[in-house]
């Protein structure tokens, strides 16, 4: 069985991708409601989205050998397209698949080696029909594309400012355990493949601390936030925004879009809020729009390590065959119903 908090972190954080996929970035609430209600449990996404700016986002392959976009190239530049209009009830985006197929690599091997993990990340992207997922984020476009010019993998991030880079960090707090004396210059050295962004970094380097001040520290989430998250927020703050809806403290007074400086604080004071409810901090934070998939690396981590992800979640996903190595026995499968409740 699951031992330990971290064990937790990529299950909770997978969760909570899976179910705010279907409304990922949309930023007219009202839109959001028309076309999910208030989503409380895994749904498939609708077309059109009245969000989408995916019309706007480019990538030319500078050679055959980078082409990452594969099928869903002829998606691009249209309007109305949903960014994961393929992707089933459950199932995770781009990000998160990487995620787990880092999880079971790690795992295996029992160490992190950056080399190896380029060699998986570049056979996961260049394999056609391999994550079904219409949206490729900045972060990969521009390190294929160096890669296409010839720069070695260490060269090929780029300052990425954006919390999608934190997709990765629950996998690695899974994968090694909160407790590995090396588990944040590895989370450092990952991240940085693909975001050199000192934010990014920072935030990265946050979220590993609050993983290890919940476990090994013994800390209960509001204790780990405000002593090792305090350059975002802090008891006085999150206590006067508490006085407000979610909408408004994520929405008038933080950003929902993916940029880090909001986007990580919006996350935490999620963290803080529901620190005993984990269903209720996913539902929130899906409802809010906006970035809510990233978002989710960090509130359904942390929420999964503090409180345990109930059942009905586990049941739910997709992408378990990485996750079922993290326990011994059945974490979710055919056998187990969904519920709506």
């Amino acid at each position: 069985m699951i031992n330990h908090k971290s064990d937790w972190a990529l299950v909770g954080a997978l969760a909570a991708d899976a179910l705010s996929m279907p409304v990922h970035w949309y930023y007219n609430r009202v839109a959001l409601g028309l076309d999910y209600g208030r989503v409380k449990y895994y749904v498939a996404p609708k077309s059109p989205h009245p969000d989408s700016i995916l019309w706007r986002s480019e990538y030319q392959p500078l050679n055959e050998k980078v082409n990452i976009l594969h099928e869903q190239a002829v998606y691009w530049g249209r309007k109305g397209v949903h960014y994961h209009q393929f992707l089933h009830a459950g199932e995770n985006t781009l990000n998160f698949q990487l995620a787990v197929t880092l999880f079971e690599q790690v795992r295996e091997a029992g160490c992190y080696d950056a080399g190896a993990w380029i060699e998986k990340y570049c056979d996961f992207m260049l394999t056609p029909g391999r994550h079904r997922d219409t949206y490729v984020e900045e972060c990969h476009r521009a390190f294929f594309t160096n890669y296409a010019r010839g720069k070695k993998w260490q060269s090929c991030g780029v300052d990425d400012v954006h919390i999608g880079g934190l997709a990765s960090v629950p996998a690695l707090v899974s994968a090694l355990g909160a407790g590995h004396p090396d588990l944040r210059a590895v989370v450092q050295e990952h991240v940085a493949l693909t975001h050199k962004n000192s934010d990014v970094l920072r935030a990265a380097d946050t979220l590993v601390r609050l993983h290890v001040a919940i476990e090994i520290g013994a800390l209960s989430v509001e204790e780990a936030l405000f002593g090792e998250a305090a350059d975002y927020i802090s008891r006085r703050k999150v206590e006067a925004w508490s006085k407000k809806s979610d909408e408004a403290v994520i929405g008038e007074i933080l950003s929902p879009a993916c940029y880090i400086k909001d986007a990580f604080p919006a996350a935490l004071y999620l963290v803080w809020k529901y620190a005993r409810d984990y269903s209720g901090g996913i539902i929130a934070n899906a409802n809010l729009g906006g970035d809510n998939c990233h978002r989710g690396a960090v509130v359904g981590s942390l929420l999964g390590a503090a409180c345990k992800v109930p059942l009905k979640w586990r049941a739910g996903l997709r992408f378990l065959q990485g996750i079922k190595k993290i326990e011994e026995g059945h974490l979710g499968g055919d056998d187990l119903v969904w519920s709506q409740e």
